[in-house]
């Protein structure tokens, strides 16, 4: 019986040749192209000729490979300029917000000394402190109060519409309920149909229209402006214009920005005349009247 044998036997020869012949032929190539001769140059130029262009198929992993490397170092330049775009993109949308609230102040102070009221109307101007944070009551405090003259049930705006009125005074501090607070009830009057209407606020956006003399003439855009009825405001204010809601109410989209107030004006209302009892008629002025004559009894002259 024949042993086996084993396979390393005739394996190790086999590399040890070929590693031989390698080292040989990378021997015969290194000599081959460090030999400086016109023959020898010639032919190492016809021996790239030949064999060159039928490694192509050899080259592409290398090429492809480059290319990725490549690729690779293109998209890391192009991430990092994305990056730095974003960066100044940020900044400046910054800024552009900066100007923008810069702008509408400017527009808003501007407004404050330009907008023309009745001359026998002050004003006083205050900051807004903060506003309630609640969403069932709208309201925001102002900076001025007692010690500015402030008084309770006084208009309120923005420079260019009704914001509310004042609700409530602290001695540096007031409350102005906005026009959208639920327990607001303004009278208005929508031009220029001239149909009267009561603003009830209902803690929404765009206010409805409630009371409205005669809804078919009232269309959207039509100008809202307070009415004067009770006293409530002044005539004349800028409210809003009247839009439909998605209920298909008429509704009110305020002039005033409730989303930017930063500086409102106080109007100081005319002084009204106070009715102490309201069962008993004012009497006129005296002397407007003829005095009573005293009544003369029957037989007090003679005859």
């Amino acid at each position: 019986m024949a042993r086996d044998r084993d396979p390393q036997q005739y394996s190790r020869p086999v590399r040890r040749i070929l590693v031989g012949a390698l080292g040989v032929a990378l021997l015969g190539l290194f000599l081959l192209w460090r030999i400086d001769s016109p023959r020898v140059e010639r032919f190492r130029m016809a021996l790239l000729d030949r064999i060159v262009p039928n490694m192509d198929w050899a080259m592409a992993p290398i090429t492809w490979g480059a290319g990725v490397v490549d690729g690779f170092q293109s998209y890391t330049r192009v991430y990092e300029q994305n990056q730095e775009l974003r960066r100044e993109l940020q900044q400046m949308k910054a800024w552009r917000e900066a100007a923008l609230q810069l702008e509408q102040k400017n527009a808003k102070l501007l407004d404050l000394n330009q907008v023309r009221l009745d001359p026998k109307l002050t004003h006083v101007t205050g900051v807004v402190l903060a506003d309630s944070g609640s969403p069932f009551r709208q309201s925001v405090l102002l900076n001025v109060g007692a010690r500015d003259g402030i008084r309770d049930g006084w208009a309120t705006m923005d420079g260019l519409g009704v914001v509310g009125r004042i609700s409530g005074v602290g001695r540096t501090v007031s409350r102005v309920v906005l026009l959208t607070d639920a327990s607001s009830r303004v009278p208005v009057t929508v031009q220029p149909s001239g149909q009267r209407a009561i603003l009830s606020g209902d803690n929404s956006p765009l206010p409805p229209l409630d009371f409205l003399e005669k809804s078919d003439l009232v269309r959207p855009g039509d100008r809202v402006v307070t009415s004067g009825d009770g006293g409530v405001f002044p005539a004349g204010l800028l409210v809003g214009q009247v839009v439909q809601g998605a209920d298909r109410r008429l509704r009110v989209a305020p002039a005033a920005d409730y989303l930017r107030l930063e500086f409102l004006r106080v109007l100081r209302s005319h002084e009204a005349e106070r009715i102490d009892d309201p069962g008993v008629l004012i009497p006129p002025p005296p002397g407007t009247l003829p005095e009573p004559q005293a009544a003369v009894p029957d037989g007090g002259a003679d005859g």
